[in-house]
């Protein structure tokens, strides 16, 4: 079986961070392929800027779109898109683009909003209950994941890099998430 994994970095959260270097590890240990997108040139001071931010959206799609086109999805008997942040969003609309679409599936760790907007198959998200991204404990993330059926696991006290600031629990929660990544993989 041929397997594709493709890491959707966030705006400064890129693929060396914690939470997309060992989901891409584990999918290298499930016999995946990897693809990992790099994008650059945001314009600063994005949150909470709705023009920025989709401005930025529109960089990343662009030069994701870019890297991903000579990639034959039809080769592959399974694809995940792991994404980070902005990186769920673009994940979200490649896969709904793509005529491969019922192929993908997506791993959302801290999915924004505008993620939803796109209609995609199967999938599990992470978020926090202190991310300022998507409102902390007023996030509209877990109801949006329950109306679509995908397991969203709510990390309590957890900021937009799942983390807490307690090291010992960061790293606890750490593993956690990979666990749960590794249990939706096979």
């Amino acid at each position: 079986m041929k397997r594709l994994a493709v890491i959707f970095p966030g705006i400064g959260y890129t693929a060396d961070r914690p939470l997309l270097h060992y989901g891409r590890r584990i999918t290298q240990d499930h016999g995946y392929e990897i693809r990992i997108l790099d994008y650059k040139g945001f314009p600063s001071k994005v949150k909470g800027d709705r023009k920025r931010m989709e401005e930025s959206f529109a960089i990343a799609l662009q030069k994701a779109k870019e890297m991903l086109s000579g990639t034959d999805f039809s080769a592959y008997d399974d694809i995940l898109f792991i994404g980070k942040s902005i990186g769920t969003i673009v994940a979200a609309k490649i896969a709904s683009e793509s005529p491969k679409q019922e192929r993908i599936r997506l791993i959302l760790y801290t999915p924004l909003e505008d993620t939803f907007s796109f209609p995609f198959g199967e999938a599990i998200a992470f978020t926090g209950t202190k991310d300022p991204w998507t409102g902390a404990e007023n996030s509209p993330i877990p109801r949006l994941c329950k109306e679509r059926g995908i397991p969203c696991f709510v990390i309590p006290d957890a900021n937009h890099s799942l983390e807490s600031g307690d090291v010992l629990a960061d790293v606890k929660t750490l593993y956690d998430i990979m666990e749960e990544t590794a249990r939706f993989i096979p």
